[in-house]
Formats: C-alpha cells, sequence, structure tokens
C-alpha cells in the first residue's frame, strides 16, 4: 500500500474520530434549564425570598392578564353583558334589584370590578412593556452612536438628553401626548389612545438608556477587541451592534426592569389625569379615576381593588429590578 493512500486513510480515521469526540461532548453538554440552574443570578434569586415572592405576585398577574378572557365573568367591553341594574353593588353582596353577586363589587356602569381588573392590567401591562422597549431602542441607539462616534453626534445628543433631563419625565410625557394627539384626526384618537400613550410614555424615557449606554460604550470602544476589530476592517455598524452592545446589555436589563414600573405608574397617572386611555377602556388608571368620583359617596371598592393591584404590579416590579441590580454587581457576589 502506497503512503498516499495509507495518509488517507489515517485522516479518514482521524475525521471519525474528532466527530465522535464532537458528537459525545455534544451529548455531554449540559441543557439551558442546567445552564441557568448553575448560574449565579439563580443561585442569588433562589436565596432570595423578596425577589421569589415579587416574582410570583408579576407572574400571576401577568398570566391573569394574558388569560382574562377565560378568567373573568364578563368581558367589560361587551355592553351585552352589562346591566345598568347591577350598578354599584358591593363586594360580595347581592344587588337588591338583580340578586347578583359579585367578588369584588360593581362600578357605576354595572362593571364587574374583577373583570375590569384583568383587562385593565392586560392594557397597562402591554403599554408598560411596549413603553419600555420603544425607550430602549432609541436609547441604545442614540447611546451607541453617541459613545462610539464622539464628537458633534455625542454633543448634539447628550444635550437634548440633558435638556430634558431638566423636566419631570410626566410633564415630558403630557406635552408630547398632547402634540401628538393633535396631530391625529379626532375621529382616530380613540382607536390610537394605546399608541400615543406609548409613544408618549418611550420620549419620556430614552434618555435614562442613552446616558448608561454612552457611558459604558465609550469605555468598551477603547479595548483590545474593539481596536482588532477596526484592524480588520470591520464596518462600524457592525462593530457597534455584534461586539460593543452585547456588553453594555446588563446594565441596561436593570434600567429596563425598573423602568417597567415607571412605565405602568406613568399609564396610571395619564389617565387617571384624563389625557391617557379613554374612560371606556378600562385600564387601571381609568379605573382609578373612576373610583375616585365615589370615594366619598361610599363606594370605596371601585378605587380600592384597582390601586391595590397598581400598588402591587408597581412594587413587585420594582423589587424584581432592585433584586436584579444587585445580582449583576460583580462586587456583590
Amino acid at each position: 500500500m502506497s503512503d498516499t493512500s495509507m495518509d488517507k486513510s489515517d485522516l479518514a480515521v482521524d475525521g471519525e474520530v474528532v466527530a465522535e469526540k464532537l458528537e459525545a461532548a455534544k451529548a455531554d453538554a449540559p441543557s439551558l434549564i442546567a445552564r441557568i440552574r448553575r448560574s449565579d443570578v439563580w443561585y442569588s434569586f433562589t436565596r432570595s425570598p423578596v425577589a421569589i415572592v415579587a416574582a410570583v405576585v408579576v407572574l400571576i398577574i401577568v398570566l391573569a392578564s394574558i388569560f382574562a378572557p377565560l378568567i373573568s365573568p364578563q368581558n367589560p367591553f361587551n355592553p351585552a353583558e352589562l346591566n345598568l341594574m347591577d350598578g354599584f353593588t358591593a363586594p360580595m353582596e347581592p344587588n337588591q334589584f338583580t340578586g347578583s353577586v359579585y367578588w369584588l363589587g360593581t362600578d357605576d356602569q354595572g362593571r364587574d370590578i374583577f373583570s375590569t381588573i384583568l383587562y385593565g392590567s392586560r392594557i397597562s401591562l402591554f403599554v408598560g412593556v411596549s413603553a419600555v422597549a420603544l425607550a430602549m431602542v432609541i436609547g441604545i441607539v442614540l447611546g451607541l452612536v453617541a459613545g462610539y462616534r464622539g464628537g458633534w453626534a455625542d454633543t448634539v445628543i447628550m444635550r437634548v438628553a440633558d435638556v430634558q433631563l431638566t423636566f419631570p419625565s410626566i410633564l415630558i410625557a403630557l406635552l408630547v401626548f398632547g402634540v401628538v394627539r393633535g396631530l391625529v384626526p379626532p375621529d382616530m384618537r380613540n382607536d390610537l389612545a394605546v399608541w400615543i400613550l406609548i409613544v408618549s410614555i418611550a420620549l419620556s424615557d430614552w434618555v435614562q438608556y442613552a446616558r448608561t449606554v454612552r457611558g459604558a460604550t465609550l469605555v468598551e470602544r477603547n479595548k483590545e477587541y474593539v481596536q482588532a476589530a477596526r484592524v480588520i476592517g470591520v464596518k462600524p455598524f457592525a462593530i457597534m451592534m455584534r461586539h460593543v452592545l452585547p456588553n453594555v446589555l446588563g446594565p441596561v436589563l436593570v434600567i429596563a426592569t425598573i423602568g417597567l414600573a415607571l412605565a405602568i405608574i406613568a399609564e396610571a397617572t395619564l389617565s387617571f389625569l384624563g389625557v391617557g386611555m379613554p374612560k371606556t377602556t378600562p385600564s387601571l388608571g381609568t379605573l382609578i379615576n373612576t373610583g375616585q368620583d365615589f370615594l366619598f359617596s361610599g363606594e370605596w371598592w371601585i378605587l380600592l381593588f384597582p390601586a391595590i393591584t397598581l400598588l402591587a404590579l408597581a412594587l413587585s416590579v420594582n423589587l424584581l429590578g432592585d433584586w436584579l441590580r444587585d445580582a449583576l454587581n460583580p462586587k456583590l457576589r
């Protein structure tokens, strides 16, 4: 047998051995769940009773809002299911006209408070998550550009951020809401109220993401891996997306978690002030707005139960954000 044929056979054998080792390594590799359970974040979570209770409360509210059509005894959006005679029914007491009993009572329109809380939480969570996601996108993009490019781009973006920080975010949201609402045709305002609210909250909260990403980018852009990418000819946009962005997302996730609670409260505040969701659409803010009209006339439950839900949701998300900040802080490990 020639040397060439022997070399080819040896290469084939070596290839089979390498393939077998790769397959064995893949089989022995831990699953995603196993890696999560071995992580420092999971260890910190299981050792924090406050974080566990907060996560359970958030999970219950989120699941209840998602499955609201299956859980709620009434659809508050459907006028055919409402009975004005059931209005102002106290919790767990039969209505004097219809005899109907509701766990948390009813409002002035005969809507079941329990059902309105489920559907209202759905809208509040959607607005909060969407507003935070949009604010993150805006802030991350502007922060990366300001930190990586520098120069006039950094100056313009940061000066706009500094000016916006001089005003309370709720005033910025009110201003944006009024301007955007004025640009929308009157017959479409109620239909687009959710999206106008999302844009208003996002444009009032992007600054904190931009400043955080800019600061982290200023540190990352001078490291060796970024300089190596420049040397081999990688384009700036690719460097920012592939190399810099993954290394600055840690602080952003913490801000987003805490920002979610603030976005939910902002939605409730704007709706309570009458410039957010219309009163015909139940959100936690509109429910509280409706309830405060009847608080001193004895119908306390219309305000109390939505307010407790908003408090529990915002507090739980905030506690999760505090835990996540500590869990991702290497100085506290």
